[in-house]
């Protein structure tokens, strides 16, 4: 054991540095220590990768942190919706906060429906929810009505004034999830798009003409600032009291990606996934036939005492509606990177 432990404190510090090493380094540095490369998992997938992982030390024992272009922005899709999360916790905050969120009724209308929701699945779906049923949607399908709820209850400026009070530097969240699409298809007045009119463009066969990564309307962070935001949240570090921390983590553990992944057993996990595939065919001015995709996973586990904060973020390209190879692979690496570290922590 003492061994090990020896053998792995020096690959811990070598993975660190790996973030700095270019790709075509990374072999050559990890293959004194195959066992424990943490970057070389991923080495060979295609597309922008960023990854961090950080577990602070903790009572006197080791702490552990690798990275690779944590601070690259990347498109992170529907893992920004934890700071939605965050900031209409914050505002609810309360010792019965149970009772406050079954309390207060949102309006599931026309107002509100987007499109990418599987729970409230317009427009088949209208009326009257609790803020909590609209909270455990936006987390667990990434339902975009709900989202678009929340934004509208806890308001998108006070959202980004949460991100900024949290420190971090390069994350950006749409003004709601409807203004996104409307604002990828081009739409004109994507800013007060009706949901009759992004049904109509949707049908007509319109196709994105703008990037999903822009400087308009976009969903986009690092992984630098995915680590910092859960290492403050996950600790209640925006919320007063207690129950509310404990809500924050409950519905962080409804993430479907947590057992898709999946993440190592024997954790207590709490993430937020996002994800995106759109082939080349969706696109109006695609010379390059190339399509676009995504898949985010950030967020912390906790397990023998030790927190873990990890984030890791693929944007890649592909012509096809469904490349599952690549996703498979990112998955395995994520897996396989988090059991580690879990082995050794614990």
């Amino acid at each position: 054991m003492i061994r090990f432990r020896r053998e792995f404190l020096k690959t811990a510090a070598a993975t660190a540095l790996f973030g700095s090493l270019p790709v075509q380094a990374l072999s050559a540095a990890t293959r004194f220590e195959p066992r424990y490369g943490i970057a070389k998992l991923f080495e060979g997938l295609p597309g922008d990768l960023g990854f961090k992982i950080h577990a602070p030390s903790s009572k006197g024992r080791i702490g552990f942190d690798a990275q690779w272009n944590a601070g690259k922005l990347l498109f992170a899709a529907s893992a920004i919706k934890t700071f939605a999360l965050g900031e209409a916790l914050r505002q609810a905050d309360s010792p019965d906060i149970d009772h406050v969120l079954d309390k207060k009724e949102l309006h599931l209308d026309a107002s509100v429906w987007s499109p990418g929701s599987p729970i409230f699945n317009p427009p088949d779906l209208s009326g009257i929810v609790s803020e909590r049923t609209a909270l455990e949607a936006m987390i667990l399908r990434s339902d975009n009505t709900a989202t678009d709820m929340i934004f509208k209850l806890a308001g998108v400026d006070n959202i980004r004034k949460l991100i900024a009070s949290a420190g971090l530097k390069q994350t950006w969240v749409p003004d709601s999830t409807r203004i996104f699409a409307g604002y990828l298809f081009g739409a004109e007045d994507y800013k007060t798009i009706t949901w009759a009119e992004l049904e109509k463009l949707t049908k007509e066969g319109i196709k994105i003409k703008n990037p999903f990564l822009n400087d308009v309307e976009t969903l986009a962070s690092t992984a630098e600032d995915f680590v910092t935001w859960y290492s403050q949240a996950l600790q209640g570090s925006f919320f007063r009291h207690r129950d509310t921390l404990q809500e924050f983590r409950r519905i962080q553990t409804l993430c479907d990606f947590i057992y898709l992944v999946p993440l190592p057993l024997g954790v207590s996990a709490y993430i937020k996934s996002g994800n995106a595939d759109a082939p080349a065919a969706a696109f109006h001015d695609n010379p390059n036939g190339r399509g676009f995709h995504v898949r985010t996973i950030a967020g912390g586990m906790f397990f023998a005492g030790r927190w873990v904060y990890f984030a890791f973020l693929l944007n890649w390209y592909a012509p096809e509606a469904n490349d599952q190879r690549t996703v498979d692979r990112f998955f395995a690496a994520i897996n396989e990177a988090l059991t580690r570290i879990r082995d050794f922590l614990s």
